[in-house]
């Protein structure tokens, strides 16, 4: 199975790279359109900042690209926020693949920082990408100071001081706010059952 990961300043590669490989897939870097046509499988990850990350897709002509893409697609962290349809972060026009705003996050309780740093409980939905996730309320790993809130796509939430979507999926696109590739077992499940879709 070749697995595409978008290359692009802004994806957080070598980390989602090696969880990949881990799990026996063979992993191509790549920003080159034909190429990620060919994968079974697409990941675009991502990290820092919106409007600067939308400004590299540009840069290498993917912002049309993603959204035509149709073998499954998993974003990850600031990919599930591109994947919208617009952000409040430097007030950035997303992809549009979920029609849906980027709120910044708004804690309610005073002892709640943002950026959310850490390891969260995850509520999940009966979705595939979910398979064989036996803990109840399992944790993962999240660095945010933007959420998805929950909408018709959610297929996960977790609650800091505010509810929002920890995953999302419309058709072939699946995406999550948390980084299962640094989410120890509970992430590498996920990744496998993205692999196996």
């Amino acid at each position: 199975m070749k697995i595409g990961i978008i290359q692009y300043p802004a994806g957080n590669v070598r980390s989602v790279q090696y969880a990949l490989e881990r799990l026996g897939a063979v992993v191509y870097l790549t920003n080159n359109k034909e190429e990620l046509a060919r994968m079974d499988k697409v990941i675009f990850p991502g990290v820092g900042e919106a409007s600067t990350a939308m400004e590299s897709l540009a840069s290498v002509g993917l912002e049309d690209f993603i959204p035509s893409l149709t073998q499954p697609v998993l974003g990850i962290c600031l990919g599930m926020q591109l994947m919208c349809t617009y952000s409040e972060e430097g007030e950035t026009r997303g992809l549009n693949i979920i029609p849906v705003t980027v709120k910044k996050m708004e804690p309610t309780a005073e002892q709640l920082k943002v950026p959310h740093v850490g390891w969260n409980a995850l509520k999940t939905t009966n979705n595939r990408i979910f398979d064989q996730i036996e803990t109840t309320d399992p944790y993962v790993y999240y660095v945010h100071s933007y959420c998805v809130p929950v909408n018709d796509y959610t297929i996960a939430t977790t609650q800091y001081g505010q509810l929002f979507s920890a995953a999302i999926q419309k058709d072939n696109f699946y995406a999550t706010q948390f980084h299962p590739e640094k989410s120890g077992k509970i992430g590498q499940q996920i990744l496998k059952n993205f692999l196996d879709l």
